[in-house]
């Protein structure tokens, strides 16, 4: 069965970003003779796409509103509090650290093309996911 992996980046106590491993479970679909396979409807409020051209943002940021950020193509190293991680195709980052000191992102392949799905903001991730144990 599938899974699908998020990484949130949130706003700590201490005002500054980390990440946390999230598992969005998949459910089975029986369709005659054919098993699909499907999260839970989860609510959103807007849909863009995006293209960042390669190069480095120095500076820390927050993003404006809390968003899924799905790279469709090209890769991303992004800094914070918590760590570097890298996000490439299929990748699907929850972004939600839009107060504190924020992150930073260096484009490594591009240009980076993304899915950006904005959430309401009674959006609570954590109906959806669950802690993903790392193996």
């Amino acid at each position: 069965m599938w899974d699908v992996n998020v990484v949130r980046i949130y706003t700590g106590a201490d005002n500054r970003s980390y990440f946390e491993e999230l598992r969005l479970p998949m459910g089975e679909i029986v369709q005659g003779d054919r098993v699909s396979q499907r999260s839970e409807v989860i609510p959103t409020s807007n849909m863009l796409f995006r293209e960042n051209p390669l190069g480095r943002s120095e500076e820390f940021h927050t993003p404006k509103q809390r968003q899924f950020v799905i790279t469709i193509s090209g890769a991303v190293e992004i800094t914070c509090a918590g760590g570097r991680r890298v996000f490439g195709p299929g990748d699907v980052l929850f972004a939600e650290d839009v107060t504190g000191e924020g992150h930073s992102n260096r484009e490594l392949y591009g240009p980076r093309r993304s899915l950006i799905i904005q959430v309401p903001p009674d959006f609570d991730i954590r109906r959806w996911t669950e802690p993903r144990n790392k193996s």
